[in-house]
């Protein structure tokens, strides 16, 4: 992101009324890490965190794919709202609530196929939310990795429609869930219900381009892709350590 991009983003942002600032977690606020517990805020960024938490007429929201429980555990009493598993599950206030109505029966025919590949593909894993279903291959070889996710992706693609399933292709993990899970979904939602003047929101991963996308032709939102590749975002930056020093200029 140029400065004079940047100096702009700053100056919308302070001269708006009301406010909406959604940020994903890990690629975004923390960088990954081979064991996900790990992936903690840094004692800097959660005090900018806080600060931007307590502005005036400006809701934050950390928007992620992790489980609801896992996210919660991990950011414990952190006074911020959250919004899991893709927004199937919305945390405001301290209170969780459901999203979605789905009794994920599909699960029982899912999840055989991916501990089938997790016995192939070493180092990998499966991880079982509320809402969906996730292998893991970032710890795997990453040739092994790669073609076993592309040979999960082509045998799930032969029965996710039967259950009205999608498949969301992502760093290093494929995760099944119901259609009515999505991150645009959910941030349609939230914009729906309030006025914003000035939305920002920033993302590293395939699972935030539906957010993007959603904002795409909202002279209101600045939406910014964390990293490289193709996206819908209208900005880019390199790293974690620029989004927390663009986040540190909103917060003064």
């Amino acid at each position: 992101m140029v400065n004079l991009i940047k100096v702009e983003l700053i100056e919308k942002y302070r001269n708006a009324n009301s406010r909406l600032v959604l940020l994903d977690y890990d690629g975004t606020l923390v960088n990954y890490t081979p064991l996900p517990d790990t992936a903690r805020l840094s004692e800097h960024l959660s005090d900018i965190l806080i600060k931007l938490v307590g502005t005036p007429q400006t809701e934050v929201f950390i928007i992620t794919g992790r489980g609801y429980q896992d996210i919660d555990r991990i950011l414990d009493h952190f006074p911020i709202n959250i919004i899991a598993e893709h927004g199937a599950m919305i945390r405001e206030s301290g209170i969780w609530k459901n999203q979605i109505n789905d009794n994920a029966f599909w699960k029982e025919t899912i999840i055989p196929i991916l501990y089938q590949v997790t016995l192939a593909c070493p180092n990998s894993f499966v991880e079982e939310k509320s809402f969906s279903l996730t292998w893991h291959y970032r710890d795997a070889e990453f040739q092994s990795g790669f073609a076993h996710s592309r040979e999960l992706i082509s045998i799930l693609g032969k029965i996710i429609h039967s259950y009205n399933l999608k498949i969301l292709d992502g760093n290093k993990v494929v995760e099944v869930m119901t259609n009515e899970v999505g991150k645009g979904k959910a941030v349609k939602k939230l914009f729906e219900q309030n006025n914003y003047d000035f939305i920002l929101s920033i993302g590293d991963d395939v699972t935030d381009e539906d957010m993007f996308e959603y904002f795409l032709q909202n002279a209101n939102a600045v939406t910014i892709k964390v990293g490289d590749g193709s996206t819908f975002a209208k900005c880019k930056l390199n790293c974690v350590s620029d989004v927390e020093m663009l986040l540190k200029h909103l917060s003064e």
